[in-house]
């Protein structure tokens, strides 16, 4: 599989159809199996990371993730590059309804935004998580510039390799009880969602709704993801 020919197979039109309706959308398998087995093993090599983070240590959750360093390994650094377009494309029009700035055409652009706010460094990450670990729910914010789309890709593969583990979203809204959103995923696939906050279609408009993710606790074996951020940390 070819990570630039699935990325130019997606169904934008539907990606942003299914954001209107819920905080996520699937945009299908984008990475293959070898893509999958090389980004695990790259999790050994600690000089591809710039920090870990074990997440108890910060009450975070339970289980350990990894930040890389730049310059980000290829694939990594294409998927930034070629899905931000179509997704400024989507956020951007959730900036007119939301009455917020808008964001470059690219992601150079936007990587200049941020060193501009002193957000310099990457953010794109590989968790790794064993029985009993889990996720509390988070915004994966890092600085003033936010881009308001992430990406998570499963790199192991569910009722195989681990069971548990559900990617879950908590979205909510004004003056409502919050909604949970259990996301189902194969390995390979990737998820976009909202980052903090999305517009939603009201009466009188549309409104914010504010949004965190997190996941289920492992029940058993051993998770892998990476994130894809779009935005860099300060």
């Amino acid at each position: 599989m070819q990570t630039g020919s699935a990325i130019k197979a997606i169904d934008w039109a539907s990606v942003e159809e299914s954001l209107h309706i819920a905080p996520y959308a699937s945009l299908g398998r984008l990475l293959s199996p070898a893509q999958i087995k090389k980004l695990i093993a790259s999790y050994d090599d600690q000089s591809a990371f710039r920090s870990t983070i074990t997440m108890a240590s910060y009450n975070f959750g339970r289980g350990e993730y990894r930040y890389f360093a730049y310059p980000l390994p290829n694939i990594v650094a294409a998927m930034r590059r070629e899905l931000y377009p179509p997704l400024a494309r989507i956020a951007n029009r959730w900036a007119d309804r939301l009455e917020t700035l808008c964001y470059p055409k690219t992601h150079k652009g936007l990587i200049a935004k941020c060193a501009a706010a002193g957000q310099i460094r990457p953010t794109p990450l590989i968790l790794r998580y064993g029985e009993g670990d889990y996720n509390c729910l988070h915004q994966d914010l890092y600085g003033d510039v936010i881009f308001p789309l992430q990406i998570v890709i499963l790199l192991s593969e569910p009722d195989k390799d681990f069971s548990g583990g559900e990617f879950v979203l908590a979205e909510q809204r004004p003056r409502m009880q919050s909604r949970a959103h259990v996301v189902p995923m194969r390995a390979g696939e990737a998820v976009v969602f909202a980052v903090n906050e999305r517009p939603v279609e009201g009466r009188r408009g549309y409104y914010r709704a504010k949004v965190r993710h997190g996941v289920s606790q492992v029940r058993c074996g051993q998770r892998y993801a990476l994130g894809v951020i779009f935005h860099d940390a300060a």
